[in-house]
């Protein structure tokens, strides 16, 4: 059974750091992408960015390059999304998921974590 938790969520000032990190069970990372997401309130659920471990490829919305890295540590099956100058807009649940697919849209994945919060404070 594939399994996502995720940790590291809370509240942040802007200008500020947090680093997610997203513990993955039932599958074996180098078959799959695997990525971060957000949902703000009234809004739909966007990627964030993602990772696919059998090429290194790798995927950023155009609102966190440069501030955002994702980086995945296949032996421990865990993933992490290093978010430096967070700015109120970061403010969302953060969710991890999987897929066999190769992209970053929402609709291609197919298993999700239960997201964890991050709120950035002005």
């Amino acid at each position: 059974e594939v399994q996502l938790v995720e940790s590291g969520g809370g509240l942040v000032q802007a200008g500020g750091s947090l680093r997610l990190s997203c513990a993955a069970s039932g599958f074996t990372f180098d078959d799959y992408a695997i990525g971060w997401f957000r949902q703000a309130p009234g809004k739909e659920r966007e990627g964030v960015s993602c990772i696919r471990s059998s090429d290194g490829s790798t995927y950023y919305a155009d609102s966190v390059k440069g501030r955002f890295t994702i980086s995945s540590d296949n032996a421990k099956n865990t993933l992490y999304l290093q978010m430096n100058s967070l700015k109120p807009e970061d403010t969302a649940v953060y969710y991890c998921a999987a897929t066999m697919g190769y992209g970053c849209a929402t609709y291609e994945y197919d298993y999700w974590g239960q997201g964890t919060q991050v709120t950035v404070s002005s």
